[in-house]
């Protein structure tokens, strides 16, 4: 969960009243956060600090009250005192949720304008701004600001590799804007708190040494364009998603606020500049007031942004009644929700019909309602009852039934592991000599890194990837795992379904293929498929797949039914996973075998 840190003084003078500890924890119970530890900048200085005495010139540090307060992981309207105090007053009922809109810009002007070029495709290919009029800063609402942006580049925007905030001083600048990917060698700008001007490639160096901005060099470092945004007069913005440009940066004295938000995913893009817009809007000149500007796409389409994304979401009342299990009437939940800044009209089938507005993309579903509607009520307010049925609690029969497939692994001297399942896409398919048809694996659609493309559909890569990791410890070496693999399945409500394996690898200076083959007689023999003396509980197939060495395989049929494989694995398969000794596999579908 995300920690907020708010000055305790500003918090209660946001709220209009002043609360005791104990008080105050209670309201944070109530409304579904939590106060973590009473605190002090002084304090947390000395244990940043340590031992050490602060560097000489350094300014004292305050020794003001802090508040520490966890909120959820997906309330990003609570990341900064804004949000909190706002949320806080609206559910003490002391003051009214607010409505956000957009106004035009003054005396007839034409919108700000940001036309992005077909390049950045490439690179960073969304891209979303407003504008926030007459703002009035002070240092604490400043420091709020800025504070905002980093809490949302470390949360939604995942370390800015899905978005990336950059705000401006309007007054600098003059539109039209655009959003350009160029060589690094021709994006020519003075970055932020700097004084001379570098090329991006040089920037690239130079803040490799810089604390805090190296970790993000690498969403772009080597691409081939630089995302890059400018104004009409070519000055240079931002070099997104590092660095904004020193010529527009805002200060105390800024007024008129341009935000851009480049982005890899436009749904998070709009949130985080939702987000931004809604929070600070309450100090424009006209309060909760934005002005939009026009996007024109990368396919020359004009969109209006902030897309306030403002939604209904219908709620059955008997659903969030059973759901919490309070027996509550249609107008209490309608009042109840507008303590959580969700306004609520009863339709004339007696639905909830609950406006969702651009602060509260939490919301996704009826549960969500329900949820809120607990909240408002109060957990402690819900009377404790007997459930109506006894239930229990026992094993999943697949889980219990690994279990003794575990054990009887390790009683043959395999070693149990755990890989990964998420994999690359060349780990699950070229790197194991296996084609993509396309409707075999669950592909990740925006995976966070190359290693984590793929859901496996065979636990064979991982297995091998972690012996090519180990190849220096002492042969032979017997493993083995039990876990799922992912298929796609039509027949599934989500498009896939999970299938528990068993995998077990013998490495050594020789094959020892007939050592795996006997691991699959004892496994039949154990779960009841095998007779002694009589029928092995299988059938063999031949097989032809390029994972294993050409006539060294063998399909493991039992009912006319594949359900499993095993064989030498081909050398070219190994060389992939640098491994140099030989290795033969079994892979064993374990549900079939469940019901003997």
């Amino acid at each position: 969960m995300p920690t907020v840190n708010l000055n305790r003084d500003e918090l209660f003078a946001a709220l209009g009243k002043t609360f005791t500890e104990d008080e105050f924890d209670e309201l944070c119970f109530e409304f579904g956060i939590e106060l973590d530890e009473v605190t002090s900048e002084k304090q947390m200085n000395n244990k940043f600090l340590g031992d050490k005495a602060p560097a000489a010139g350094a300014e004292a540090v305050d020794d003001d009250v802090i508040y520490k307060i966890d909120i959820p992981a997906n309330r990003y309207d609570l990341l900064c005192l804004e949000g909190i105090s706002r949320a806080l007053n609206v559910f003490r009922g002391v003051s009214p949720s607010p409505i956000f809109r957009m106004m035009e810009p003054k005396d007839g002007a034409p919108r700000q304008k940001m036309i992005q070029k077909p390049e950045t495709m490439l690179v960073r290919p969304f891209v979303v701004c407003a504008v926030l009029r007459g703002i009035k800063f002070d240092a604490a609402r400043y420091a709020s600001f800025i504070d905002l942006q980093d809490k949302l580049h470390q949360n939604i925007c995942r370390r800015r590799t899905l978005v990336a905030i950059g705000t401006h001083d309007l007054s600098t600048l003059k539109g039209p804007f655009t959003y350009e990917a160029l060589p690094a060698e021709d994006i020519n700008f003075t970055p932020l708190k700097q004084t001379r001007s570098f090329n991006a490639r040089e920037l690239m160096e130079f803040y490799k040494s810089d604390q805090k901005l190296k970790h993000f060099l690498h969403i772009i470092e080597d691409s081939v364009v630089f995302p890059v945004i400018y104004d009409a007069n070519r000055t240079v913005l931002s070099l997104p998603p590092i660095i904004n440009g020193a010529h527009s940066a805002i200060n105390l004295n800024t007024q008129d606020v341009f935000i851009e938000c480049t982005a890899t995913d436009l749904n998070k893009a709009k949130i985080v500049l939702n987000t931004v817009v809604t929070m600070f809007s309450q100090y424009s000149a006209t309060p909760f007031a934005v002005e939009p500007v026009d996007v024109v796409d990368a396919m020359g389409n004009q969109r209006c942004y902030p897309d306030f994304m403002t939604r209904f979401v219908d709620a059955d009342p008997k659903y969030i009644c059973g759901r919490i299990g309070v027996e509550l009437d249609a107008q209490k939940m309608a009042a109840l929700l507008c303590r959580m800044q969700l306004p609520t009209k009863i339709g004339e089938n007696g639905m909830l019909r609950v406006e969702v507005p651009p602060t509260r993309s939490d919301v996704l579903h009826a549960c969500d309602i329900a949820e809120d509607v607990a909240i408002a009520y109060g957990y402690n307010n819900i009377a404790r009852t007997v459930p109506q049925m006894a239930t229990v609690g026992a094993q999943q029969p697949i889980n219990h039934f690994s279990d003794l497939i575990r054990g009887e692994m390790a009683t043959q001297g395999f070693s149990e592991m755990l890989t990964w399942i998420l994999c690359s896409h060349d780990d699950n398919f070229a790197n194991v000599s296996r084609e993509d048809t396309g409707n075999s694996a669950a592909i990740i659609a925006n995976p966070s890194s190359l290693d984590v493309q793929v859901v496996r559909s065979s636990l064979l890569p991982g297995v091998l990837k972690a012996m090519g990791a180990n190849k220096d410890t002492p042969m032979p070496a017997k493993l083995f795992e039990v876990g799922d693999v992912v298929l796609l399945d039509e027949s599934k409500d989500v498009g896939a379904r999970n299938y528990r394996r068993l995998l077990v690898l013998y490495s050594n200076v020789k094959s020892g293929f007939e050592v795996v083959h006997g691991v699959l007689d004892r496994v039949m023999l154990i779960v009841g498929a095998a007779k002694l003396g009589g029928d092995p509980g299988y059938t063999v197939k031949e097989a032809n797949e390029p994972t294993y060495f050409p006539g060294r395989q063998a399909y493991i049929m039992r009912g006319g039914v594949k359900i499993g494989v095993f064989g030498i694995v081909h050398p070219d398969v190994l060389a992939k996973f640098d491994i140099v000794n030989p290795c033969s596999i079994l892979e064993l579908d374990l549900e079939p075998l469940m019901t003997l």
